[in-house]
């Protein structure tokens, strides 16, 4: 089944918050949670081309030039200047996020001619194949983003990243997102006590954000669909969703708020679209 285009306000936001952007100044933006801002931004408009219009636009341009306009000269982006894992935690997801943009804007990447553009973009790639990924869950990220962009690992490299993530699965099918990362190895560690001290710490339990983005890494490296394991990660989304139409994960962050479970839910339904496991009454 296809699941129906998102709405316009998505994109206008998106294109609202480019313009914001625009009008800052460069070097306020590439500090504290601006580059991660930027980069996410310039990917949603990426997806949005790739996926809805099916043509690169003038505003995508624009925010993969700003993203790019603010890398730092190792290839990187600034890591955020506050800890808030797994997404604003450190500039190794960043670039990862900043590549898979790169690859998914429709011939952006191939109609490149400017020098100034083509030296960062090989810079980004120069430090993802030089610097090693701080945490498993790096290396899932590595592994979305080489699947994009065929030129950034060998196949051996890559099928080492699809072991890794293997290696996680749990006996229910599902994968956990505290097993991808010691306490103190999320950004700057100061999440380390609250997680050390989560009753479930030594054995945490699968969840919808890591094991529909470990089925989604999986899936777009190649892996067919119909493989046991695939399945049975399938099963445990099929299993664990809930009567909200949500998938719930803990925040590694506050046990206040769960704004984890809107990327758990993203996650799953991406998954489940790639195994052709999506159903509707």
């Amino acid at each position: 089944m296809k699941v129906g285009e998102p709405p316009q306000e998505a994109r206008r936001f998106l294109e609202s918050t480019l313009q914001q952007q625009l009008e800052s100044d460069r070097k306020e933006l590439g500090q504290k949670l601006g580059p991660a801002k930027v980069i996410h931004t310039a990917m949603g408009l990426a997806e949005w081309d790739a996926h809805v219009s099916k043509r690169l636009s003038g505003p995508t341009q624009q925010a993969l030039d700003l993203m790019l306009d603010i890398q730092q000269e190792n290839g990187s982006w600034a890591p955020p200047s506050s800890c808030w894992p797994p997404f604003e935690s450190d500039s190794y997801h960043e670039t990862t996020m900043a590549a898979m943009a790169v690859q998914t804007a429709p011939g952006w990447h191939r109609s490149l001619k400017d020098p100034k553009i083509l030296t960062r973009v090989e810079r980004l790639k120069h430090y993802l194949r030089t610097q090693s990924p701080p945490h498993d869950y790096g290396r899932v990220w590595l592994l979305r983003a080489a699947s994009r962009m065929p030129d950034l690992l060998t196949p051996r490299q890559k099928q080492e990243l699809i072991e890794t993530v293997w290696t996680h699965q749990r006996s229910d099918g599902g994968w956990s997102l505290r097993t991808f990362a010691a306490p103190e190895e999320w950004g700057s560690g100061i999440r380390a006590a609250k997680l050390r001290g989560e009753s479930e710490f030594s054995d945490p339990p699968s969840d919808g954000h890591q094991t529909g983005l470990a089925i989604a890494a999986l899936r777009e490296a190649g892996v067919p669909a119909e493989d046991p394991r695939i399945q049975r990660g399938v099963a445990w989304l099929l299993r664990n969703q809930r009567v909200s139409g949500r998938w719930w994960t803990r925040s590694l962050n506050t046990d206040g708020w769960h704004f984890i479970t809107y990327s758990s839910t993203a996650f799953a339904v991406l998954a489940l679209g790639l195994c052709n496991s999506l159903a509707f009454d």
